[in-house]
């Protein structure tokens, strides 16, 4: 079973604008390297690199 304060938010920035967009949870102790998933912009109004900010 999982410990219970192994997850933590994460805000996720578009690499285009720079805009804050989304807030996901991960868990620190398997993932220990930032994300970088793929998810849409409004801001772009299309898809684009969203990284794990600083």
């Amino acid at each position: 079973m999982a410990k219970v304060g192994n997850r933590q938010y994460k805000t996720l920035v578009c690499s285009e604008c720079k805009e804050e967009n989304y807030r996901v949870d991960k868990n620190v102790k398997n993932t220990t390297d930032r994300l970088e998933i793929s998810k849409y912009c409004p801001k772009c109004r299309k898809h684009t690199t969203h990284k794990e900010k600083k």
